[in-house]
């Protein structure tokens, strides 16, 4: 059985990566139709000090942990994905691959702060001198403020779902959540048994956007819209660790009240928006996402799980 041992990952180029509380694997389909695997031990952030397990740090400090984990993925699986090109150096394809996904997640990084909270913090400010009520109080600004992320959010979503090479990640997305979901019911972990979930969880990071989303519309509501434009961005990006702590947080106490009426109906919005960002995986695809489960989990001793 699987207990209450808390299992999550994440899709990567042709592959998913599986994290348990003791390691995380790495399972990518290669060009030539191989699976490559990587497992390793999990450093936990939260292990160094206590201060780190503190309600909403823990949060923070998590968001930290998994950015870092999430890139080693998807350096991973890009080399995979780059193995059998000819006329490269292997370490030269290594060391450059690294750096591309590091100037990658810098410049996505920047470009979801410019998107998510810097334009519509304008455009928002832009509609108040059409529309004056939009600023007539703080709650009313950020309301129509987060409106404003949330649609921007779903078209962005929507436009690069349109691409095949994010399909297949949405399809291993979708992989990822029927590995889990099998566990979790304490299944063997097969093809045949994992075929039959949802491919939405409430555990999602796609859940876990808008929850940030939605938070920050409250704890914006206590700064002032009324400094100057880049003042106000700036005052914002400062108050960011603090919303993620916090949804977080949010996303923790749900995942323990599944099933309770109250506590489904506020979730119900992060699991239509995953319909967004999650497909119907092929059975290639679920093999990939259950070996990576299991080489996360064997550590675990979960023999007859695993």
């Amino acid at each position: 059985m699987s207990g209450k041992l808390n299992v999550g990952g994440q899709a990567v180029i042709e592959g998913v990566m599986m994290r348990s509380p003791t390691s995380f694997a790495i399972a990518v389909r290669k060009p030539n139709g191989e699976i490559a695997t990587l497992v390793e031990p999990l450093k936990m952030f939260s292990e160094r000090s206590r201060l780190f397990k503190l309600p909403i740090v823990r949060g923070v400090i998590t968001l930290i942990s998994a950015l870092f984990l999430g890139v080693r993925a998807l350096n991973f699986s890009a080399d995979m994905a780059m193995e059998e090109e000819e006329g490269k150096d292997k370490k030269e394809k290594k060391e450059t691959g690294s750096l591309a996904m590091g100037l990658t997640v810098a410049f996505s990084l920047g470009l979801g702060v410019l998107l998510f909270f810097v334009l519509p913090l304008y455009l928002t400010k832009l509609l108040k001198t059409v529309i004056p009520p939009v600023g007539s109080s703080e709650f009313s600004f950020n309301l129509v403020d987060g409106a404003i992320r949330v649609a921007i959010f779903i078209v962005y979503i929507m436009g690069i779902s349109m691409m095949k090479d994010i399909k297949r990640v949405f399809q291993y997305h979708g992989a990822e959540h029927k590995s889990i979901y099998a566990f979790e019911a304490g299944e063997e972990l097969t093809v045949e048994n994992a075929r039959k979930y949802s491919s939405l969880h409430p555990r999602c990071g796609t859940s876990f956007l808008l929850t940030v989303m939605l938070v920050s519309i409250l704890v914006f509501s206590f700064l002032s819209h009324e400094m100057p434009f880049w003042k106000t961005a700036l005052s914002r990006l400062v108050f960011i660790p603090l919303i993620a702590g916090l949804s977080y947080e949010f996303i923790r106490y749900s995942g323990k009240k599944i099933g309770s009426k109250g506590m489904d109906l506020l979730m119900a919005p992060g699991l239509w928006l995953q319909k967004l960002t999650t497909r119907e995986p092929s059975d290639d695809q679920l093999e990939v996402a259950l070996i990576s489960l299991k080489e996360a989990l064997k550590n675990e001793k979960l023999p007859e799980v695993i």
